[in-house]
């Protein structure tokens, strides 16, 4: 008796009936089913959704399987699938990624890798506000923009952020300081909640793509304040034995923010800086920071003059010398950081990896 030819119900596939459960009589007629599979599929058919991700049919158990998407329900049959474009979804409603460069040791190129970043990312078409936190008020030198009013008045004055910022590039806005910012200090001091004042003044400062925050080389708690708003620290770090120990100050801040104040923050990367590929100690140090950090080690900033002599003339390194070695290193440093934020989770881990340093 030769087998009946059938097609499954489910997946389409053409199949020999040779079990009871393949052949099933409905109201509707018969219907066939190829597996146990589609069998089951067919049984919980009013819980089996096709995965807008992938195309794959799957049973809907779980409350993460479902979310609305630019006003659309989606289903997803796994967390990878749901990944990218939940997260797309949350980083249009959540605004701009806050990236805080920072470390207490002075003189490891925060300013300059502040600038070049920020540059680099509204050269690239993404609206980027530069928020300078230290009282040196040293970013507004190197991009020709100084006098009137400045965080201070953000801070103190509750002047509203839109009408201190002013725009220094093409896509790119900056809210200077000066050394008034050192009053700062004693107000914060004197508020109720002083680490989240920043936060609450810029709660509605929801028109950039990138906000990077410039940090002075000190535990203050102005920097305190802008770690409790930022959502990555970016720790720029010369090439010598003494940068390290100003890493580590940092990361006992990042756990103490995490702790006390309950807000997460992600080390977005080490960036070694004045990096000298003729000198023994610069190789020394880079192995150093790559055992103790992994992959967080970003690429290198090369010593380069060039990085010196532009902010004499006002301008980014990618305006005073875009062939540059610096030019170079800080645009891999640009295209790096976009790459991290879109692979991140949807919201910042709250715990760090545990380096031992």
């Amino acid at each position: 008796m030769t087998a009946q030819q059938a097609r499954c119900s489910v997946c389409g596939t053409d199949f020999s009936v040779r079990f009871s459960f393949q052949r099933q009589q409905t109201s509707a007629g018969d219907v066939h089913y190829c597996s146990q599979g589609c069998h089951e599929r067919a049984l919980f058919s009013q819980s089996t959704k096709e995965c807008t991700a992938c195309g794959k049919p799957f049973e809907l158990k779980y409350a993460y399987q479902q979310a609305f998407v630019g006003g659309q329900q989606a289903f997803y049959c796994s967390l990878e699938c749901r990944d990218a474009p939940v997260r797309q979804a949350v980083r249009e409603r959540r605004g701009a990624y806050k990236i805080a460069v920072m470390n207490q040791k002075g003189g490891t190129g925060k300013t300059t890798t502040t600038v070049s970043l920020a540059h680099g990312l509204a050269q690239a078409g993404l609206r980027t506000l530069i928020v300078d936190m230290d009282s040196q008020g040293n970013v507004g030198v190197c991009l020709g923009s100084e006098g009137g009013r400045n965080l201070y008045h953000v801070m103190v004055d509750n002047a509203a952020p839109e009408e201190v910022i002013v725009n220094v590039r093409e896509n790119l806005d900056l809210l200077p300081s000066d050394s008034l910012l050192a009053k700062v200090e004693v107000h914060l001091a004197h508020v109720e909640h002083p680490f989240r004042v920043l936060k609450s003044r810029f709660r509605e400062l929801d028109s950039y793509d990138y906000i990077i925050l410039d940090c002075g080389p000190s535990l203050s708690l102005l920097n305190q304040n802008a770690l409790y708003f930022a959502d990555y620290v970016l720790i720029p770090v010369a090439c010598d034995y003494l940068s390290l120990v100003g890493v580590k100050q940092i990361l006992r801040t990042l756990k103490s923010v995490q702790e006390q104040l309950r807000h997460p923050i992600t080390v977005m990367g080490v960036l070694p800086t004045f990096y000298d590929v003729r000198n023994r100690i610069s190789h020394e140090v880079l192995r150093t920071l790559r055992r103790y950090f992994k992959d967080k080690v970003l690429h290198p900033i090369r010593v380069n003059t060039r990085l010196k002599e532009a902010p004499s003339k006002q301008q980014s390194i990618f305006e005073f010398a875009p062939k540059s070695s610096g030019a170079e290193d800080y645009a891999v440093l640009v295209e790096r950081v976009q790459e991290l934020v879109k692979a991140a989770p949807t919201q910042p881990s709250a715990q760090q990896p545990s380096f031992q340093l």
